[in-house]
């Protein structure tokens, strides 16, 4: 090998290391959340709680290919937004499951703390 050609093999490798870690960093990673709000936009079901991304948050009342109708208040107030105005779907029964599992924490802390002044003070 010439001169010219061993100086090109540690810049091509670093040039391939480099395309690698943008792939593994950025591209790869990006292609995952897309193909998940994917599987969540067609995985949609009328009676769903959703948000949208403009922060409207509501029931789903009909869906079509690209379409979806949601009732947003008890006034039965009807918006009609396209498909890729879905940001999530908000699960009810978990938030309520989770409040309950936060409140439960936050009483046994306030316990200990109290179980540990009164020991602080004897």
């Amino acid at each position: 090998m010439n001169e010219a050609s061993q100086s090109m093999v540690p810049m091509i490798i670093m040039t391939l290391a480099m395309f690698a870690i943008f792939y593994f960093l950025i591209i790869r990673p990006q292609k995952k959340r897309e193909q998940e709000a994917a599987e969540m936009k067609s995985s949609l079901k009328v009676g769903d709680e959703i948000l949208t991304v403009g922060g409207i948050k509501g029931k789903v009342i009909k869906l079509t290919d690209d379409y979806m109708i949601i009732e947003t208040s008890n006034s039965k107030t009807r918006m009609e937004f396209t498909r890729a105005a879905l940001l999530s779907v908000v699960n009810p029964e978990a938030v309520k499951t989770e409040n309950k599992e936060d409140k439960e924490e936050a009483k046994e802390a306030e316990e200990s703390n109290k179980d540990s002044e009164v020991s602080k003070d004897e």
